[in-house]
């Protein structure tokens, strides 16, 4: 495979590289990486640096409570880029909204679906990161043919009807608006699931999480004009600086605490703003600047990242890693290795090779596409 990229002019492979970098994280967790890094003890400093790659407990953010943000914001622009493609070949909105329709059907049974393998059982859950998509993008989509303010002011919106909906229907036992399994969230699950999840995620984050792939568009449609590179970047590190000024400074004031798991509003505006920080920068890096060179290593993930979403998911979590890490013990055990050490390996190789696979796929051009 060629190493070296050169972006063509319809093709932002920043956002391949960004989309690429999600699904490794993603793949990373799944495999158990970060929790064999943590088992290992590696010091103060060092386990300051792995507890990022964790979800904060509640009130807080950490680098990881950012990946599904940007995984919603990449979803969003990538909509957007196609949905311009799509009109350039004469498809109407009306045409092409069937095709999301559909789509988002797929992504719902699918994200369903994985919780009732979670669960070893049918189950009727709705907290998965691509159940939460399926809705995200249909709302994106009606309002994609709208001007630039209406879509800003629409997902503001949306962060405003959040904190009205916690604020002001206090049901008995759910009238604590920011307080783990005592908020309007876990009330509304009640009524959806007729169950609670343990760990504070909540269905109705559909609402505000909308913003993120809203966002999404909009950084899309920047991208894939004819302004002046340099002024895309500025545009979209004024947007992010302003969501990390908003959502910190709703937190710092005490007004809406930064809660990943109920998507507060200070949340999505915070996360959001590193999300398009980080657009920025891989936009500036490696389609403006060039700096491609090692690009594909990300590439290859990304074209196809829902098959090895569902991959890891399921068929790595519940078997591949383990038949990795009988053959990974074996080795170690004969060569003496530590079990903390020998745990961090069979993560890494299950993580590498879950990698060779999409390159494989990606070498024989089979892109599975929902």
């Amino acid at each position: 495979m060629d190493n070296s990229i050169k972006s063509p002019s319809n093709r932002l492979v920043s956002l391949d590289v960004m989309r690429g970098l999600i699904m490794i994280l993603l793949a990373g967790e799944s495999c158990l990486v970060y929790e064999a890094l943590r088992n290992m003890h590696l010091g103060a400093g060092a386990d300051v640096i792995i507890e990022q790659f964790f979800h904060h407990q509640w009130h807080g953010l950490h680098l990881w409570d950012l990946v599904q943000p940007a995984f919603m914001l990449m979803a969003g622009a990538a909509m957007c880029i196609s949905y311009q493609s799509k009109l350039k070949k004469g498809i109407s909105w009306e045409q092409n909204f069937k095709h999301i329709l559909i789509r988002s059907l797929k992504l719902f049974l699918l994200g369903t679906g994985l919780h009732c393998i979670y669960s070893g059982k049918m189950v009727w859950e709705l907290w998965n990161v691509l159940t939460q998509l399926a809705f995200t993008s249909i709302i994106a989509y009606l309002i994609i043919n709208c001007s630039f303010w209406f879509q800003v002011i629409f997902s503001l919106l949306l962060l405003l009807i959040t904190e009205i909906l916690y604020r002001t229907i206090l049901m008995p036992g759910f009238d604590q608006p920011f307080v783990e399994l005592h908020n309007f969230g876990a009330y509304v699950d009640t009524l959806l699931m007729g169950k609670i999840n343990k760990d504070g995620w909540v269905a109705i984050n559909i609402i505000p999480t909308a913003a993120h792939t809203i966002w999404g568009v909009l950084a899309g449609r920047l991208l894939i004009t004819a302004m002046p590179a340099n002024k895309k970047v500025a545009c979209l590190v004024v947007a992010g600086l302003a969501g990390l000024v908003l959502g910190f400074g709703l937190d710092w004031a005490h007004i809406t605490p930064i809660i990943k798991r109920i998507s507060t509003s200070s949340f999505v505006l915070a996360s959001g703003g590193w999300v398009l920080l980080m657009v920025a920068f891989l936009y500036w890096l490696i389609d403006v600047k060039q700096v491609n060179k090692y690009a594909w290593i990300f590439i290859v993930v990304g074209m196809n990242a829902i098959f090895i979403y569902i991959f890891f998911e399921t068929v790595g979590s519940q078997w591949f890693n383990g038949v990795v890490g009988i053959f990974v013990k074996g080795i170690a055990d004969f060569a003496g290795i530590g079990s903390k050490l020998t745990a961090l390996l069979a993560a890494l190789v299950a993580l590498f090779a879950e990698w060779g696979l999409c390159y494989w796929l990606s070498k024989h051009k089979i892109f599975i596409k929902i």
